[in-house]
């Protein structure tokens, strides 16, 4: 699998992804992050699978990393949610 540079189906660039992943509202950016770490944690499944123990064990600990991000951001919504607008 070729790793692209940029998300292709996304016009902006990288910096501007980040500024509208970042305006979600925290429940939903929680989400992402969790899909995020799932699917890190699949490529690193994969790697180890291929006895590239490394860069599985990065991808690993990356995993945990943003899991543990979508945890902080979940907290952070359960002392917004009250204020929050429909």
């Amino acid at each position: 699998m070729k790793h692209p540079e940029k998300v292709e189906k996304y016009d902006g660039g990288l910096d501007l992804l980040a500024e509208d992943l970042g305006n979600l509202r925290y429940d939903a950016l929680a989400d992402f992050l969790r899909a995020l770490s799932a699917k890190i944690e699949l490529d690193g499944t994969k790697d180890q699978a291929r006895g590239r123990q490394q860069l599985a064990n990065s991808l690993f600990s990356c995993a945990q990393s943003v899991q543990e991000a979508a945890q902080a951001i979940d907290k952070a919504w359960k002392i917004s949610e009250p204020y929050m607008k429909e």
